[in-house]
């Protein structure tokens, strides 16, 4: 008779979701509650504040919104734009795609600067299609800071840098669904206008609480906004009507409650660990699996150093090696949840998330699982050569600094 339960834990190693702190799951195990109560601002009111430290911020306004990440794309493009606005963005990857694509459909005039798939935004392009822009047309630039689909991360201290070059006003938004919590993300050091998270990955809560750090010039383009007849549709994303709310600790319509309070406990494990040794522990963990895909004789898709994203690694397959089947039978043989390829890359890779709750153990695992799987689909790799590059790695260099 087949086995109807697998023993053992599901192996989790996606890019998001992430694994949850068992202390966050706890917390989220509430009775339902009256969100309009006298004491519910004792639980809201110290989020709008402490949220702004994970992105790098003081001078932000929070916004938490029960939605994806891709719902706080739309909050950011249809609170601050109007139909036919011009913005500028750089297309490396599934997610910058998407975004892409919502923008031309909400009706903006979208100017695509095309990267190759393993690089990232190139800032001097967008300084030059800037300093072109004589008018000041665009009225947004859109980054994704960290792309999961090939394992890249962009420098936007670098953008920022060739925006104030180019003496341009526009506003910059920037996705950091897959970086807020886990990599250095500097809102106002960077100037970003929109800084946009969701609740799955570096916040390690479940999927369902979106979040967005907002400048006060993007604040008052969403002011100069709301009066014109070509403003850009907007009522479950409208800022206003949270401004008008949160103050007192309130919702302009019902919250995810359990998602409030395991956000308050994930900041809290944040901070408790420190924010510099999250960083530090994300990118020994990148760096760790770098060497393993190295023993093993692969490359990443990332196409030089400098693009190598510390959440995630994507590691191309052998020509003739369907990527597709390595994930499959990771998962059915070894319960271990690799990341797929995406779009184009599509049965050429397979990804390993090392983003949220996990250490130098979680990752052995997923790295073994993973070499496992390749060898039982033809991938000549040596048994064993990733797990003792990585570990090798990880023993000379500790998670936490210090």
């Amino acid at each position: 008779m087949a086995a109807t339960r697998r023993p053992g834990r599901n192996h989790l190693f996606v890019p998001g979701p992430t694994n949850i702190p068992d202390r966050v799951m706890r917390a989220m195990v509430v009775q339902s509650e009256d969100h309009r109560s006298v004491d519910f601002p004792a639980l809201t009111k110290p989020l709008f504040e402490d949220t702004k430290a994970v992105f790098g911020s003081t001078k932000g306004t929070i916004f938490l919104f029960p939605a994806s990440g891709t719902g706080i794309w739309e909050s950011a493009l249809t609170n601050t734009l109007s139909r036919g606005d011009k913005v500028l963005t750089a297309r490396f990857g599934q997610f910058s795609l998407l975004w892409v694509d919502m923008a031309e459909r909400l009706g903006l005039d979208v100017i695509v600067q095309d990267e190759e798939w393993g690089t990232g935004a190139d800032p001097e392009k967008i300084g030059e299609a800037l300093r072109a822009d004589k008018n000041h047309e665009i009225k947004a630039v859109m980054v994704v800071h960290n792309e999961t689909a090939t394992g890249v991360t962009s420098d936007i201290g670098a953008v920022r840098k060739a925006i104030d070059a180019a003496g341009h006003p526009a506003l910059l938004f920037v996705d950091g669904v897959s970086s807020v919590g886990s990599l250095p993300y500097k809102m106002d050091e960077w100037g970003v206008d929109c800084a946009i998270a969701g609740s799955q990955k570096g916040l390690m809560l479940p999927a369902g609480l979106g979040v967005i750090c907002v400048s006060d010039k993007a604040l008052k383009a969403a002011e100069a906004s709301a009066g014109k007849n070509d403003r850009l549709a907007h009522v479950y994303f409208d800022w206003a009507d949270h401004q008008k709310q949160n103050p007192a600790g309130y919702f302009p319509y019902t919250p995810s409650v359990p998602l409030l309070y395991g956000l308050r406990e994930a900041l809290a494990c944040l901070h408790e660990e420190g924010l510099e040794n999250v960083f530090h522990r994300h990118h020994v963990l990148g760096e760790a699996t770098r060497q393993a895909v190295a023993a093993w004789g692969l490359k990443t898709c990332a196409k030089e150093p400098k693009w190598n994203s510390d959440t995630v690694t994507t590691i191309v397959v052998p020509e003739g090696i369907d990527g597709a089947a390595i994930i499959k039978h990771a998962y059915v043989r070894y319960n271990l949840a690799l990341g797929a390829g995406l779009n184009k890359l599509a049965g050429k890779v397979f990804r390993i998330g090392h983003v949220g709750d996990m250490n130098e153990l979680s990752l052995l695992g997923a790295i073994a699982g993973a070499e496992m799987a390749m060898l039982d689909n033809g991938v000549k790799v040596t048994p064993g050569s990733g797990v003792a590059a990585a570990s090798s790695y990880l023993r000379e260099n500790p998670l936490a600094k210090a």
